[in-house]
């Protein structure tokens, strides 16, 4: 089943009993993005109330009411993320209190709400899974696989030059046992592919 993110972050904001509620919803590619953007989140917000949020980033995944009561802010702004059948997103939601408590149920509504706000002027797109091969080569093919990686639209990384040239290639995981097959043609069997030792695979 195909998981969704966001083309570009969202924002809405509304009004509820005095209090101000902004709402944002970010594409991210792990939860270490989502932490770097939240801090920024909280920099530019410095006199809000609480800063709420949830992510939803395969095995990532979190959420903080933030002060609030349990339940009332974290959680609900999960399942709207849920809903929309999304993944590699942050979603927060600022609030500035008003001096009007809005009570559990109230709460629960108004995160939810504000977040469904954002959700609605987001575009969905696929979210693919990459992955990176390292490749081991001759000098004399180097040429030749960036050539192959350019015209499929694969990232190169830095190479790494020894007694032979290491390249790291990103691309598409459901492209990953081709591509190993036809970089062995490519180099007539020399070349060596083998998946990143120290990379997950990601997504995009």
């Amino acid at each position: 089943m195909p998981t969704y993110t966001l083309a570009a972050a969202v924002q809405a904001e509304i009004d509820i009993r005095k209090s101000r509620f902004l709402a944002l919803a970010i594409p991210v590619a792990d939860r270490e993005e989502a932490m770097r953007v939240l801090a920024a989140l909280r920099a530019d917000h410095a006199t809000a109330t609480h800063v709420c949020w949830a992510l939803l980033a395969g095995g990532q995944s979190g959420m903080s009411d933030d002060g609030e009561p349990s339940g009332t802010a974290g959680r609900p702004i999960l399942e709207v993320l849920r809903h929309h059948e999304l993944d590699g997103v942050l979603a927060a939601v600022v609030r500035y209190y008003g001096g009007i408590k809005l009570g559990a149920g109230g709460l629960v509504r108004a995160y939810t709400d504000a977040i469904a706000a954002a959700l609605k002027l987001g575009e969905r797109i696929e979210r693919i899974p990459f992955a990176q091969l390292d490749i081991e080569v001759d000098y004399a093919d180097e040429d030749r696989v960036r050539r192959w990686a350019e015209q499929h639209g694969y990232a190169v990384g830095e190479g790494s030059y020894d007694m032979r040239v290491r390249l790291p290639v990103r691309m598409p995981a459901t492209d990953t046992d081709a591509a190993a097959s036809t970089l062995r043609d490519l180099t007539h069997g020399k070349g060596i592919v083998r998946p990143a030792a120290d990379n997950e695979p990601d997504r995009a």
